[in-house]
């Protein structure tokens, strides 16, 4: 696995969300894949449950969203990929994401995590003296 490879499956990623249907998803994925949304969240698991839940999850193949990436890192069949995602004109929600993917031989995600972060999510920020605790 090479960061070109996961800079690849990240632009294949975006373009599948952007694109009707969810034929292309048995290029991105094993076909036993498991997706968890969140740290927490238990994983869907197999092709056809990620399909519905693509489907549950997007407003559609239209919806207005710009996606930005960067990759953290890439160590033998592990990346982790940094996405910042703002849906709407104007924005009207907006996701700061951290994706761990493991890779199969054949170079499709055979696990996918998420670890998403949004505005109203995170604590308070720290007061001069590094006290997050309000006053």
């Amino acid at each position: 696995m090479d960061r070109k490879h996961v800079d690849d499956w990240l632009a294949a990623y975006e373009q599948a969300w952007r694109t009707p249907g969810t034929a292309g998803l048995v290029t991105l994925f094993t076909e036993d894949a498991s997706y968890q949304q969140g740290p927490y969240w238990t994983p869907v698991v197999g092709l056809p449950a990620i399909a519905r839940m693509w489907e549950a999850q997007r407003r559609g193949p239209d919806e207005v969203f710009q996606m930005t990436r960067e990759i953290v890192a890439v160590d033998g069949d592990t990346a982790v990929s940094r996405q910042e995602v703002r849906y709407g004109d104007p924005v009207d929600q907006e996701y700061r994401d951290l994706w761990v993917m493991r890779f199969a031989d054949d170079g499709r995600c055979r696990s996918f995590e998420e670890w998403p972060f949004w505005p109203e999510q995170q604590p308070a920020n720290p007061d001069v003296d590094g006290d997050a605790s309000p006053s």
